[in-house]
C-alpha cells in the first residue's frame, strides 16, 4: 500500500470519528433539553395542580353562594322582602306568636313533640297566628348542611300549602324522624323526602320532591336564616309576642310543657 493511500485511509477514519462523535454529541443535547422540557413540564403540572387546588378551596360552598344570590324565589305563603316573613293563621286572630327554631336543634324537637301540637290548636281556633322565623346556625358548629337543607325543603312545604309546612315541621321534629345534633340526616334531600312521605298533603307530590331536589327554595333558606341573625334572638327555641319573650314561669326558659305554654300564652294574649 502506498503512503498516499495509507493517509488517505487514515484521513477518512478520521472524519469518520469526527461524523460519529457530532452526531452523539447532537442526541446527547437533544437528550438534555428533553430531560430539561420534562422537568419543566412536570413542574408546570405540580403548580397547576397546587393552584387549581388553592383555587377549589378557596371556591365558595354551594350555600355561600345561595348566602349573596340576588335572584330569590321565594315559595308562596310568604311576604316581605325575599318572603322571608312567614305569617300562618286566621287573619281575623289579633296576636301574634313569633316563634324561632333550627331544623337540627334538639331542644326544639322536645318542645315541638311536647307542646307543638297545642300551638296549633291554638292557631286554628284563631287565638293567635304564628309568624315561623328558620335559623340555621346549628350547621356552622360542625360544618353542616342539614339546617339549611331542611329549612330550605320546608320551604317547598310551604309553597304546597300553610297546612302542609306545619305537619312537615312537625314530622320533622317528631321523635322517629328528628336525628341526634351530631348526625347531619337532614343534608341528604333522600331523607327529607322520607319524612315527607309520612305528611299526606306531601306525599307523592312531583313539584315538591323537584323542589327539595332541585334547591328551588336554597336562597330564600338563607335569606330567612339572614333574618334570624338580624333578629337579635340568641338561641333556640324562642317564642315571643309583642315584643317580649315567653317563659316558662319563674325562668328564662321557653316553656316546654302543656302547662307551662299555657300559662305564658295566656299571660302574654292578656298583655
Amino acid at each position: 500500500m502506498s503512503a498516499r493511500n495509507n493517509q488517505a485511509n487514515k484521513a477518512a477514519a478520521r472524519e469518520r470519528l469526527r461524523a460519529e462523535r457530532e452526531r452523539q454529541a447532537k442526541k446527547d443535547r437533544v437528550r438534555r433539553q428533553l430531560v430539561v422540557i420534562g422537568s419543566a413540564v412536570a413542574v408546570l403540572a405540580i403548580a397547576g395542580g397546587v393552584g387549581y387546588a388553592v383555587v377549589q378551596s378557596n371556591k365558595p360552598s354551594h350555600w355561600e353562594t345561595m348566602k349573596d344570590e340576588k335572584t330569590v324565589v321565594a315559595p308562596k305563603n310568604t311576604e316581605g322582602t325575599n318572603g322571608t316573613t312567614v305569617v300562618i293563621g286566621k287573619k281575623d286572630a289579633k296576636k301574634t306568636l313569633e316563634l324561632y327554631e333550627d331544623s337540627r336543634c334538639p331542644v326544639c324537637a322536645t318542645f315541638e313533640q311536647a307542646v307543638g301540637e297545642t300551638v296549633h290548636n291554638d292557631v286554628n281556633a284563631g287565638k293567635f297566628k304564628i309568624k315561623y322565623v328558620g335559623a340555621t346556625f346549628i350547621d356552622n358548629s360542625d360544618n353542616g348542611e342539614g339546617s339549611k337543607n331542611a329549612l330550605s325543603a320546608l320551604g317547598a312545604a310551604l309553597n304546597v300549602s300553610p297546612e302542609a309546612f306545619l305537619e312537615y315541621k312537625t314530622a320533622l321534629y317528631s321523635a322517629k324522624y328528628h336525628p341526634e345534633e351530631s348526625q347531619d340526616k337532614f343534608a341528604k334531600d333522600s331523607y327529607l323526602l322520607e319524612v315527607a312521605d309520612s305528611v299526606s298533603a306531601l306525599k307523592g307530590d312531583a313539584t315538591f320532591k323537584k323542589d327539595v331536589e332541585n334547591g328551588t327554595y336554597d336562597a330564600w333558606a338563607m335569606k330567612m336564616s339572614a333574618a334570624f341573625d338580624k333578629s337579635g334572638v340568641q338561641g333556640t327555641p324562642t317564642l315571643k309576642m309583642d315584643g317580649k319573650k315567653l317563659t316558662a314561669e319563674g325562668s328564662d326558659n321557653p316553656p316546654m310543657t302543656v302547662a307551662d305554654f299555657n300559662a305564658a300564652i295566656t299571660k302574654a294574649l292578656k298583655g
